[in-house]
């Protein structure tokens, strides 16, 4: 058994929040206060392709970068990537063989193993930065466990009820625990929750506030993005096709400002930016295939304002999601697109929803596909069109490489 297969078998020990576990390990890893810089980014949606941006701008400026992301589409190993380079399975699996035993002395989760095995890979690595995307909420996120140089929460919406709250203000309180007094950071959170971010006194610059954002769509090529702050105006492009991919990589451009970051390589590494699963167009059949990770109602949401934005009325969907999401709410969202829908499951995720059960929250026409590749077998062909691949990440983590023609993992995945 490899190490990561090892690690893959903690999942079934589930997540329990708290710091004191991870903040053991780093001790014991004498990684506590690492040699780098770490950027936290946090928020219900939005975060991956934040750190993709920021992480990108910073290499762009010369500083060597690590990307820390949660959880990977196809490879343990996406989730960790320097100067814009996965980083070698057998690198990653030879790592976490020092890790082990340590964390098996202090009983670490998966995601506070994950976590601290980042942190090493990035100490070896030797990088100037670390952008850390935050796994579940803030507060008492395995992430939280390191100190941040600076912090960003992107949006607050409602997500994993069942640990962080059931209310927007509640889940604010969660996320904000990531922020600290006079450190920077920057938001695009507005309203109460807002108010709530700045009771942690920190450095906090808020899009709508300190700098304000024009944009201009570009249709399949991205955003045209002007951003406004007391360093005067910036304009550059970032091809994240979500209806939040200009703010989100107007945060990254923020914060990048504010971190010293030169302009030019802002401009550079905004374009520069990739973010698979996520908005992402791939060539299928006669035509193309966006595979989308929304899976929470306000992802749902963004993900038809984009299609209607980019002209599209109707168009064919796959879908599969967790059970422990709010799956009528997403249902009853994703059916103002879906000329059909083919519901799925992820094979090897014990926490998908079943089809069945799905399939009956749809009044559009609706099949059911028993496997990820059985679901776009029966999807119709349409020459020159799109078909919509959306819901659970890890559904677009065995869909991607079908449509690439490409091997997966074969590990059961929790986390």
């Amino acid at each position: 058994m490899s190490h990561v297969d090892w690690l893959f078998s903690r999942q079934r020990f589930g997540v329990t929040p708290g710091l004191g576990r991870v903040g053991a390990l780093l001790d014991a890893l004498g990684l506590r206060r690492p040699p780098f810089d770490v950027i936290l980014v946090g928020g219900t949606n939005g975060k991956g392709s934040t750190s993709a941006t920021l992480a990108s701008i910073l290499t762009a400026s010369g500083r060597r970068t690590g990307l820390f992301t949660s959880p990977h589409l196809t490879r343990f190993s996406e989730r960790f990537v320097v100067n814009g380079t996965e980083l070698p399975e057998l690198v990653v699996d030879a790592a976490l063989g020092e890790v082990r035993p340590l964390a098996e002395q202090v009983g670490a989760t998966f995601f506070e193993i994950v976590t601290a095995l980042g942190v090493k890979l990035f100490a070896d690595a030797r990088v100037d930065v670390a952008v850390m995307e935050v796994g579940l909420g803030g507060r008492l996120d395995a992430t939280n466990a390191l100190d941040p140089l600076a912090s960003v929460v992107t949006n607050v919406g409602l997500d994993h009820v069942e640990v962080l709250g059931s209310s927007v203000e509640e889940i604010a309180r969660e996320k904000r625990g990531i922020l600290r007094p006079h450190r920077l950071a920057v938001t695009a959170v507005t309203g109460r929750p807002l108010a709530l971010l700045e009771e942690m006194r920190a450095d906090l610059w808020a899009l709508g506030r300190e700098a304000t954002l024009e944009t201009r769509f570009l249709g399949w090529e991205g955003w045209d993005v002007r951003l406004r702050d007391s360093s005067g105006e910036l304009a550059f492009e970032t091809p994240l096709l979500g209806l939040h991919g200009a703010s989100n990589a107007a945060l990254a451009a923020l914060l990048a400002r504010r971190l010293g970051v030169v302009d030019t390589a802002i401009v550079a590494g905004a374009r520069a930016t990739r973010w698979s699963g996520r908005m992402e167009r791939l060539p299928w059949r006669r035509g193309h295939m966006l595979l989308d990770g929304a899976h929470n109602a306000d992802g749902v949401r963004a993900l038809v304002s984009a299609l209607r934005r980019l002209g599209v009325e109707r168009v064919p969907v796959v879908f599969g999601v967790a059970r422990d999401k709010d799956i009528r709410e997403l249902a009853r969202a994703l059916q103002e697109i879906a000329s059909e829908v083919i519901v799925t499951r992820a094979l090897l995720s014990p926490r998908s929803a079943d089809p069945e059960e799905l399939a009956r929250l749809f009044s559009v026409p609706v099949k059911v596909a028993s496997t990820p590749a059985e679901a776009l077998a029966r999807l119709p062909d349409v020459p020159d069109g799109l078909a919509v691949v959306a819901g659970s990440l890890y559904l677009l983590g065995e869909v991607r490489p079908l449509v690439l023609g490409e091997s997966g993992e074969a590990r059961e995945r929790w986390q």
